[in-house]
C-alpha cells in the first residue's frame, strides 16, 4: 500500500514538476519576443540614422547600407527563432523596407531631417513602450502561473488526503474482519470445552461450570465489545474516505478547468497586452515614413505599394497566432487530469447519496450565490477594462503621421526650417499625451488583472457548481416527460423491448426500397401533416410503413428519421465523448481515425452501439447511390451533424459544427471499421440490398469483410472524384448546404421541380452553405487543431 501511495505521489509530483518547467519556457518565449522586437526596432532606428547621414551621397551609398542589414549576422542562437518570427508582420515590414531601400537613390535635405526628427524618435517610443508593456504582461504571467501552481498544489493535498483516509478506511475493514473472526474462534473453543468436560461430582462439576461460564461470557463480551468498536471505526473511516473523494473530485475538476482556462485565455489575454498599442504605433511610424516618400518622388510608386500593404496588414491577432504556433508545444495545455484509482477505488464521480446528498444540495446553493455575485462584479470589471481598451487604442491609432506640410517649399529656406521644426516630436501636446497614455494603461493593467483573477475563480467555482449541480440532477431526476413525451411513451416502451427501434427500422426499410436514388434525400422536409400522422401512428403503437406500397412522401419518411433522433433526450452522441471524437478528426490520415473513434465509441452502452452500426451502415449504403440523389457522406454529415451530436455549450457553435460534420463523415465512410462486428457485439445488423428483397434486416447476416473494404473503396473514390459535380453536372455540395429547416418552419411544401426551378432558393441555400461551413478564428478551436496533429 505505501508502495503504491508513494508511486502515485512520484507520478503527480513528475506530472506538476512538467508544468513547472513549461511554464518556466512560455516566460523563456515571451522574452526572446520581446528581445526579437527591441533588436527590430533598434535595428530600424539604426537603419534611419544612417540613411539620414547618407541621404546627401544617397545613391552611391544607399545599396551599401541595405546589404549591410541584410547580412548582418546577429547571435547564432537565436537565429531559428528569428527564422521563425519571418512570418511575423512587423518582419515582414522590415524585408520590404529593405527592398524599398535598394530602389532608392536620390538625395535630399528634407528626407533627411524627417528621418532625424520624427521617425527615429518614434521607434525609440515605441521601444520604450513594449519593454514597459512586457514587463507588466510578465508580471501578471508570474502571478497567473503562480495561482495555477497552487491550484496544482491543492489538488497534490487533496489527493494524499484523499488516500490517507482511504487507506484508514481499508485498515479498519481488516481489523473488522479480524474482531469477527476472533469471535468465530471463541464460540467454536466454548463448544469444544463443553463437550470435552467429564463428569465429576455433583458439587464440584456446578462450581466449574459456574467459574468456565462466567469466563466466557466474559470473554464473548471483549470480544463484542471490541468488534462494535472496530464496527464504529471502520464506519466512521469510510464516511471520512468518500468526503476526502469528494473534495479530490471536484478539485480534479477545478483544477482542470483552471488548466485549460490558462492555456486556452489567459495566454492569449497575456499576449495581448504584449502587443498592446506596438502594431499600431509601428503602423504610424511607418506611415510617416510613407507619407514623406509619395510626396517625394511619384516614380517609387509601385516598390512603396507593397510596403504600404505590408504596413496595413500589420495584425497583433496574426502575429500572436502565429507566435502561438511557431511555439507550439510551449503554448499548448496539459493533458488533462484524470481520476487516480486508489486501492480498487474506481469511483470517478461524486457520491450524492445520503448521508451527504443534503450537504452537496447547500454546497451547490452556496456555489450558484457567490457565483452569480462574482459574474455580476466580473462582468462590471470586464465593461471597464474594454472602455479602457479602447480609450488606449484611440490614442495610439491617432492619424498624425501626414507629413505632407513639410514639402511645401518657398524661395527661402527658413520657411522650410520653420515647416520641419513644427515636427512630431516639437508639439507642445506631445508630453500631455504620452503621460495620459502611460496613466490610462497602468489603469487597464490593473483592471484586467482584476478581471482575469475573477475569471479564474469564476472558473473553478463553475466547474464544481456544474458537477455538484449535474450529479444532484441525476439522483432528483424522475422519469417524467414534456407533454409532446408523454405521447411517445407507448412508442419508447415497445423500443425498449428490440434493439432498433421500430420508427427507425421501418423508416429505413422504407427508405431503402423506394428512396436510394432520390435526389436530395434527408435535405428537402416533408409534409408537416404527412411527417406528424406517420409519427402519431409509430406513437400508437402502429407502424404505417409496414405494407410495401409507396404511397408515402419519401422527404416525410427521412423528416421522420430525423426527427426521432432529434426528439431523443439524450442524443446518440453524448457531450461527454465531443472533445475525444474531435482529437481523432485532426489527423490528416483519414484511414487512422477508425481505431481512436472505436475506443472512443465502445465507451457507450452496447444498445446504443447497435444502434449507431445500424444507422451508419445504412447512411453508407445511401451514400454509395451519390451519383443520383447527390448525397456523398459529407453531405449526409451536413444533414445528420446537428441532430445526432450536440456542440457544448462552451464551445463555439459555429467553429465546432464542421468538425461535427466531419466526424459524422468519418463514421459514415470507416462505420465497419469503427463498430464492432457481430460476432463481437450481438444486435441487428443492416446489410446493403436485402431491404429491397423484403428481408428484415433484424434477422439478416453481415457481409463479408471483402465486400465491405471494396464498399468502402469505392465510395471513397466516388467521394473524392464526383466531389464537386455529379453527371447532371450540378454541384453535390450546393445542392445541400443550407441548414436543416425542421417542417414546422414550411408553411407548405414545395414539389421538387418547384424547388429546382427556383434561382432565389438555390441563392439562399448557397449562402447558407458559407455560414454552416465557416469556421471562425476561434482561438481555443485552433488550438486544439494543431495539439492533435
Amino acid at each position: 500500500m505505501r508502495e503504491e501511495l508513494s508511486s502515485r505521489s512520484v507520478e503527480e509530483r513528475s506530472k506538476r514538476v512538467e508544468i513547472r518547467a513549461q511554464l518556466i519556457e512560455q516566460l523563456k518565449c515571451l522574452d526572446q519576443q520581446c528581445d526579437l522586437r527591441t533588436q527590430l526596432l533598434q535595428d530600424l532606428q539604426d537603419f534611419f540614422r544612417k540613411k539620414a547621414e547618407i541621404e546627401m551621397d544617397y545613391s552611391r551609398n544607399l545599396e551599401k547600407l541595405t546589404e549591410r542589414f541584410l547580412s548582418k549576422t546577429r547571435g547564432a542562437k537565436d537565429q531559428q527563432f528569428k527564422k521563425d518570427q519571418n512570418v511575423l508582420s512587423p518582419v515582414n515590414c522590415w524585408n520590404l523596407l529593405l527592398t524599398q531601400v535598394k530602389r532608392e537613390s536620390r538625395d535630399h535635405a528634407t528626407l533627411s531631417d524627417i528621418y532625424l526628427n520624427n521617425i527615429i524618435p518614434r521607434f525609440g517610443q515605441i521601444s520604450e513602450d513594449s519593454g514597459r508593456l512586457f514587463k507588466k504582461s510578465k508580471e501578471i504571467g508570474l502571478q497567473l502561473q503562480e495561482d495555477m501552481m497552487k491550484v496544482l498544489n491543492e489538488l497534490y493535498t487533496v489527493m494524499k488526503t484523499y488516500h490517507m483516509y482511504n487507506a484508514d478506511s481499508i485498515s479498519a475493514q481488516s481489523k473488522l474482519k479480524e474482531a469477527e473472526k476472533q469471535e468465530e474462534k471463541q464460540m467454536s473453543r466454548s463448544v469444544r470445552q463443553e463437550d470435552r468436560q467429564t463428569p465429576r461430582s455433583p458439587d464440584t462439576a456446578t462450581s466449574i461450570r459456574l467459574e468456565e461460564k462466567h469466563i466466557r461470557r466474559s470473554s464473548v463480551r471483549k470480544i463484542e465489545k471490541m468488534k462494535e468498536k472496530r464496527q464504529a471505526k471502520y464506519t466512521e473511516n469510510k464516511v471520512k474516505a468518500i468526503k476526502a473523494r469528494n473534495e479530490y473530485v471536484l478539485a480534479l475538476e477545478a483544477t482542470n478547468a483552471s488548466v485549460f482556462k490558462y492555456y486556452i485565455h489567459d495566454l492569449s489575454d497575456l499576449i495581448n497586452c504584449c502587443d498592446l498599442g506596438y502594431h499600431s504605433s509601428l503602423h504610424r511610424a511607418l506611415r510617416t515614413f510613407l507619407s514623406a516618400e509619395f510626396n517625394l518622388q511619384h516614380s517609387k510608386q509601385e516598390g512603396l505599394e507593397a510596403l504600404e500593404n505590408a504596413t496595413e496588414n500589420l495584425d497583433a491577432s496574426a502575429d500572436k497566432q502565429r507566435l502561438m504556433e511557431s511555439s507550439n508545444s510551449v503554448f499548448c495545455p496539459p493533458v488533462r487530469f484524470e481520476f487516480q484509482p486508489h486501492m480498487g477505488d474506481m469511483v470517478a464521480l461524486l457520491c450524492a447519496q445520503q448521508p451527504l446528498q443534503g450537504e452537496l444540495a447547500q454546497r451547490c446553493q452556496q456555489l450558484q450565490c457567490r457565483l452569480s455575485t462574482l459574474q455580476i462584479e466580473n462582468e462590471e470589471v470586464k465593461k471597464t477594462m474594454e472602455a479602457t481598451l479602447q480609450t488606449i487604442q484611440d490614442m495610439v491609432t491617432v492619424e498624425d503621421f501626414d507629413v505632407s506640410d513639410c514639402f511645401q517649399y518657398s524661395n527661402s529656406m527658413e520657411s522650410v526650417k520653420s515647416t520641419v521644426s513644427e515636427t512630431y516630436m516639437s508639439k507642445p501636446s506631445i508630453a500631455k499625451r504620452r503621460a495620459n497614455q502611460q496613466e490610462t494603461e497602468q489603469f487597464y493593467f490593473t483592471k484586467i488583472k482584476e478581471f482575469l483573477e475573477g475569471r479564474n475563480l469564476i472558473t473553478k467555482l463553475k466547474a464544481k457548481h456544474d458537477m455538484l449541480q449535474k450529479t444532484l440532477g441525476e439522483c432528483q431526476r424522475t422519469d417524467c416527460s414534456l407533454a409532446s413525451g408523454r405521447r411517445m411513451s407507448t412508442l419508447r416502451k415497445q423500443d425498449a423491448k428490440q434493439p432498433i427501434p421500430l420508427v427507425v427500422e421501418s423508416c429505413i426499410r422504407f427508405l431503402c426500397r423506394h428512396g436510394l436514388r432520390h435526389v436530395g434525400i434527408f435535405r428537402v422536409s416533408g409534409s408537416q401533416v404527412e411527417v406528424n400522422d406517420i409519427k402519431n401512428a409509430f406513437e400508437r403503437g402502429e407502424d404505417p410503413l409496414e405494407e410495401d406500397q409507396n404511397d408515402h412522401d419519401l422527404d416525410s419518411v427521412a423528416g421522420v428519421l430525423k426527427l426521432h433522433f432529434r426528439g431523443l433526450t439524450t442524443p446518440l452522441f453524448p457531450k461527454e465523448i465531443f472533445h475525444d471524437l474531435l482529437s481523432c478528426v485532426s489527423m490528416d490520415n483519414i484511414q487512422e481515425r477508425a481505431p481512436n473513434m472505436r475506443m472512443v465509441l465502445l465507451c457507450l452502452p452496447a444498445s446504443t452501439i447497435v444502434l449507431m452500426r445500424y444507422l451508419f451502415s445504412f447512411l453508407n449504403h445511401l451514400s454509395q447511390f451519390s451519383d443520383d440523389n447527390m448525397m456523398d457522406p459529407y453531405n449526409l454529415a451536413i444533414c445528420f451533424g446537428p441532430t445526432l451530436m450536440c456542440v457544448p455549450d462552451n464551445q463555439d457553435q459555429v467553429s465546432c459544427q464542421s468538425h461535427v460534420n466531419e466526424i459524422i463523415k468519418t463514421i459514415i465512410i470507416l462505420h465497419e471499421s469503427i463498430f464492432p462486428s457481430p460476432p463481437e457485439l450481438e444486435g441487428p445488423v443492416y446489410i446493403p440490398g436485402s431491404m429491397s428483397e423484403d428481408c428484415e434486416s433484424s434477422h439478416s447476416e453481415p457481409i463479408s469483410a471483402e465486400d465491405s473494404v471494396l464498399d468502402i473503396t469505392a465510395e471513397m473514390q466516388s467521394s473524392e472524384e464526383g466531389y464537386h459535380t455529379n453527371s447532371t453536372g450540378y454541384s453535390n455540395r450546393r445542392i445541400l448546404t443550407g441548414s436543416e429547416d425542421p417542417p414546422s418552419e414550411r408553411s407548405s411544401p414545395r414539389s421538387e421541380s418547384e424547388q429546382s426551378s427556383d434561382p432565389l432558393q438555390e441563392e439562399k441555400i448557397t449562402a447558407r452553405a458559407t455560414l454552416s461551413c465557416a469556421t471562425g478564428s476561434h482561438v481555443a478551436d485552433i488550438y486544439l487543431a494543431n495539439i492533435n496533429k
